[in-house]
């Protein structure tokens, strides 16, 4: 197998010289979309066209104690549909009843009778958008494929199985009636102290753009066909600048440097874009002191003009609301209203109550918001709607969905978490293990579903877990099902998560018991990191591992056994005091339904472990900077013990296999190449184990003198290959020299001539830029 992305830098680079444009149908198809908004838009009346603009979650409609819950089972409220729809116009829902997932059917119950509703009291019949957070899977929906989360799907550094992840999740999420999801979350992930860490694809602009794209084309298909009964239309989340918060918290400002966000947040976004996204959320925080939501420039310079998004910007979950009582920029509502909406907000999720379109009528009325800036957002959102194939097919029927949660649905989210668990020790080859050891298991995600699968897992925080997929295996379970015998494999509950609790709480069992246990093991297995949590309520003060996993590890290692740690986990953990104590180690993320059984299959050498780190795993609280840091950043520094102040626990990209790989003969087409010029090269790779194995072949660029500082090196191209016992391979490569381009200080995309070296692995090779090229500018 070999995935090559050749292709995709070929794409940055025209994407750098020529604006973007929505990747989708024919001019033909697209003209008809446009004639036929146009024609609706005409007969719309203000309010309609406002209702359109908002937004609200499904406990609204309900029978229910309050707007924030429903009762069970979920009954809409005929006569709150009636003003939904027949008063207000409302063109969008979201979310799930009582944060808990609901199975297909009942799925197709309640949209379809939103729809009717919708159909039944607006005037123009316009179809309602539904939208859910599938966030790695159908997540919200009983009986789903649930993938690992978007940090492992990046550890895979497998473009092929991005795609297939997306084309499952659209296929399965389509089976609801639901025909739009709030994903992929296309922010970078730079602080492992945020608590939508894991929700990325990491670090890196370049993997996170390719793993991106082609989780998008699963979504909404090669050519954006989202009218297909087996497609989503996607929102790209959360534009831009999100994930770099001044002190790690959800939703606090952010303070990032003009040509740093261009070059680093803004170019995954671009890539999304050009791949046909349809919809874009908006960052729910403040970047360089100003609210997002609130941006002109970010919403209506940038993302329509600049990157020429043809979509709709939707807001996060009551944003427009807190830039008025949270961000402090508006004196009112109806100013944070007219604020957001003059900003370049398409659609308000409000969502509680119908004010939104009731002030925003009146700005209207008001000369405030102009009726343009009205209609081009409705006109956004209707052809969205046409695209999506919702005035034909409003809802579905889930008994037309015949491979839900089928085997080969579940094979493949299998193979995902396989390929994702990375190997980061193994001391004296301790794995694989034997299928005859004696192994002690212990550690708070030993033996529970919640810890595997993480945040938007059947609810909102995750916790909800051991309850919907009780017919899955945790480790504990996976562990002996494989092992020959059972009763070889022993579960110690010494420490264990508060499984409905907060995700920090943790119940301290006896150690006593566990050192009895421990003298019949020949291996200590312990599974620990972190409960499920995402967004504010995961907020941390401490990256360190909790003390009691910490004791935990301190305990497992005085009893002489061999301990393997297992990190389960959204954030990587500072795990520095503990890390000596391991003769192995594997992080495994969010690994989702089926990692208790990829975990076990890596254990016992059934399968070979290929994931590779997506982001820079820190060593000290202290130093989380990425691998792309400055020059100045990795100084001498005489206390480290690598001598450079730059000392991860496991630099990006890192990662073993039970396989040995040789790299040999790098080389490249020239030594010299101009601006416009296409980098060609190849690269050997021999497989010396008597063991089948996968490797990913990273391509690192450094640019040695540059006008700014540039980074000690980027990642420009990847691939990864299977290659068997004594196997090798010669790969070619093509990397063109425009996508070596950095932002200066005037925010331009430039290449500048000069010196350069391209590495992978222990290899080298030197070439020089002749020219200086603007490539584009602001």
């Amino acid at each position: 197998m070999k995935i090559s992305n050749a292709a995709f830098f070929l794409l940055c680079s025209l994407m750098l010289l020529s604006s973007c444009s929505f990747k989708t149908r024919t001019s033909s198809s697209e003209d008809e979309t446009a004639a036929k908004v146009k024609e609706l838009l005409s007969r719309m009346t203000l309010e309609e066209k406002v209702g359109q603009m908002t937004q609200v979650t499904l406990d609204v409609l309900t029978f229910g104690p309050d707007h924030l819950s429903s009762y069970e089972p979920v009954v809409l409220d005929t006569a709150m549909l009636r003003k939904a729809f027949g008063k207000y116009f409302i063109g969008s829902v979201l979310n799930t009843p009582n944060n808990r997932a609901r199975d297909p059917r009942e799925w197709n119950r309640l949209i379809g009778q939103i729809q009717d509703a919708a159909m039944k009291y607006s005037p123009n019949r316009i179809p309602v958008i539904y939208g859910l957070d599938m966030i790695h899977g159908a997540s919200y929906v009983a009986g789903a494929t649930f993938f690992p989360q978007q940090s492992g799907l990046a550890a895979t550094w497998n473009t092929e199985l991005a795609r297939t992840a997306g084309e499952i999740t659209a296929y399965e999420t389509r089976s609801t009636g639901a025909s739009w999801i709030f994903s992929p979350v296309m922010d970078l992930g730079v602080d492992p102290r945020w608590p939508r860490f894991w929700e990325t694809f990491g670090e890196d602009p370049t993997l996170v753009s390719m793993m991106g794209k082609s989780l998008i084309i699963g979504l909404q298909g090669e050519k954006n066909q989202t009218d297909e009964f087996n497609r989503v239309g996607c929102c790209l989340k959360h534009f831009a600048g999100y994930s770099q918060p001044r002190t790690g918290k959800d939703r606090t400002p952010a303070m990032i440097p003009d040509h740093q966000f261009t070059e680093y947040h803004l170019t995954p976004f671009k890539a999304a874009i050009e791949a046909g996204a349809m919809t874009v959320m908006i960052n729910s925080g403040a970047v360089n002191g100003l609210p997002a939501h609130a941006n002109k420039h970010l919403i209506t310079d940038v993302l329509k003009k600049e990157l020429g998004f043809k979509g709709f910007a939707v807001t996060d979950w009551q944003d427009i609301e807190f830039l008025y009582t949270r961000h402090k920029v508006a004196a009112s509502y109806k100013e944070a209203v007219k604020m957001a909406i003059n900003a370049g907000i398409d659609m308000s999720m409000v969502p509680y109550n119908f004010d939104f379109a009731t002030t925003l009528i009146e700005l209207v009325k008001e000369g405030e918001v102009p009726v343009s800036r009205i209609d081009d957002a409705v006109s956004r959102i209707l052809t969205v709607k046409y695209n999506m194939g919702l005035f034909g097919k409003p809802s579905a029927t889930a008994d037309s969905y015949t491979e839900f949660g089928s085997e080969q649905f579940s094979a493949q989210a299998r193979q995902v978490a396989e390929e994702s668990v990375t190997l980061l020790k193994n001391q004296d080859k301790i794995l694989p293990l034997s299928k005859n050891a004696k192994i002690l298991v212990a550690g708070p995600a030993a033996n529970s579903m919640r810890p595997l699968n993480g945040g938007w897992s059947y609810s909102w925080q995750g916790d909800l877990s051991d309850e919907f997929a009780s017919d899955k295996h945790t480790i504990y379970e996976a562990l002996q099902r494989m092992a020959e015998d059972s009763l070889h494999i022993m579960l110690s509950e010494v420490l264990k998560y508060d499984k409905k609790g907060d995700y920090r709480n943790e119940i301290n069992g006896n150690p006593g018991e566990f050192l009895i246990a421990a003298r019949k093991a020949d291996y200590i297995v312990l599974c620990l990191g972190e409960n499920s949590y995402t967004e504010t309520p995961g907020n941390l003060n401490d990256l360190a591992l909790s003390e009691n996993q910490q004791q935990l590890t301190r305990l497992a290692a005085s009893t002489g056994k061999p301990v393997i740690l297992l990190l389960v986990q959204g954030r990587p953990r500072i795990i520095s005091a503990i890390e000596p104590l391991a003769a192995a180690i594997l992080q495994a993320y969010l690994p989702g339904n089926y990692g208790g059984d990829a975990i076990a299959s890596i254990l016992y050498g059934d399968v070979n472990p290929s994931g590779r780190l997506p982001f820079t795993y820190p060593r000290y609280q202290n130093s989380l900077e990425q691998y792309y840091h400055a020059y100045t950043e990795q100084l001498d520094d005489p206390s480290s013990p690598n001598k450079s102040a730059f000392f991860p626990q496991w630099e990006f990209g890192s990662g073993l296999s039970y396989s040995t790989f040789e790299y040999s003969n790098l080389i490249l087409s020239s030594n010299k190449y101009r601006a416009a010029d296409t980098l060609k090269g190849s690269v050997k790779v021999m497989n010396l184990s008597d063991r089948p194995g996968m490797e990913v072949i990273q391509l690192y660029c450094s640019d040695l003198v540059a006008s700014i500082t540039p980074p000690v090196k980027r990642l420009r191209w990847f691939t990864k290959i299977m290659l068997q016992p004594g196997e090798s391979q010669t790969v070619a490569f093509e990397i063109p020299v425009s996508s070596l381009a950095f932002v200066n200080n005037d925010n331009a995309w430039v290449v500048e001539q000069g010196d350069f070296t391209l590495s992978t692995n222990n290899l080298r090779a030197e070439f020089k830029v002749l020219n200086t090229r603007v490539i584009a500018t602001p």
